[in-house]
């Protein structure tokens, strides 16, 4: 066999290995822009974490309680917040949750989280959740709030890294194999049924909570 063969060999077999090379890189990349928003006890043994949709009422409902059992278990479990906007019923839960990552990247994204949550209309009539342009109208308000640049914000509203953290956090949940459905709650990587964190009138409650966290922190 001439050399031009062996040549054209060496060429597609290098050409095949930087394909393969290339697709590596990108699941690296893709597992490494899973997001990492922690509070509470970060070296803990037990962690709460919260897939969660800005627009949906119900992780609204769940909002000021899961507060109250942050403080509660604040020092002793770790508390963590993945995205999971759910855009078919709630047009705007990708942009706010774009929100929640840019500003991160000026190192606020609790205070923004709480503050999405906070002006959550319910209802869907008002707010930052019927807005047709929730960044212009709200959320770049919350930015100046928060003391953030808000061009930088807008900027990193719009980005490639913004998007891809949000998307890294719902394939993240595709692998768990549960159903899409927010707020979903995971202790120590296994699911928790809302039903066991709600009361007897069927709302959120401490209580209950607690009951789910104590048992898993007296195993420890």
């Amino acid at each position: 066999m001439d050399k031009r063969f062996w040549l054209i060999v060496t060429v597609i077999v290098v050409a095949f290995g930087g394909v393969l090379l290339l697709n590596s890189k990108d699941k690296e990349k893709s597992l490494a822009s899973v997001t990492n928003h922690v509070t509470g006890n970060a070296q803990s043994d037990v962690t709460i974490l919260e897939y969660g949709d800005y627009q949906c009422s119900a992780c609204g409902a769940f909002f000021p309680t899961v507060q109250q059992v942050k403080e509660k278990y604040a020092s002793t479990v770790k508390f963590q917040f993945r995205n999971l906007p759910l855009v078919q019923p709630h047009p705007n839960a990708f942009a706010a949750a774009r929100a929640a990552e840019a500003a991160d990247l000026q190192g606020k994204f609790w205070e923004m989280h709480d503050l999405l949550y906070e002006n959550q209309d319910q209802s869907g009539a008002s707010g930052w959740v019927a807005s047709k342009d929730p960044l212009s109208d709200y959320f770049a308000t919350y930015a100046k709030q928060l003391g953030l640049n808000v061009a930088t914000f807008k900027t990193d509203f719009a980005s490639t890294t913004v998007n891809d953290r949000i998307n890294a956090d719902m394939d993240a949940f595709t692998a768990t194999g549960e159903q899409m459905s927010t707020p979903t709650f995971f202790l120590n990587g296994k699911k928790i049924e809302n039903k066991d964190l709600l009361d007897t009138q069927g709302a959120p409650s401490i209580d209950s909570f607690s009951k789910v966290i104590d048992a898993a922190l007296a195993k420890k």
